[in-house]
């Protein structure tokens, strides 16, 4: 028999965190709302590490600013260097044909 895994959308997970903001107990708080407290534990981490960008779904990374920055930067770099190896290609060949 194949085990289905339970999927939980965004707002429940924001809910769930703000729940243990005003709960002490998260053990007890993770019982009442169905889930492993080790999920519950996950979601607050991620909310903390990555505030209104948690839980994006549709397995988007989630990126801090910081983060987007540098991933946009090492793509224009390698575009940079591809643009540098094809020039010297072409010098290459065209210092080839005028001698």
């Amino acid at each position: 028999m194949k085990q289905t895994r339970k999927s939980y959308d965004a707002l429940f997970k924001r809910q769930a965190v703000e729940l243990t903001k005003e709960r002490k107990n998260k053990s007890e708080l993770a019982r009442e709302l169905g889930i492993p407290v080790a999920l519950l534990y996950k979601w607050c981490k991620e909310f903390e590490d990555f505030g209104t960008g948690s839980f994006p779904g549709n397995g988007k990374l989630k990126l801090t600013p910081e983060q987007e920055r540098i991933r946009d930067l090492e793509n224009k770099l390698a575009d940079v260097e591809l643009e540098h190896e094809i020039l010297k290609k072409a010098i290459a060949i065209f210092s080839k044909t005028e001698k």
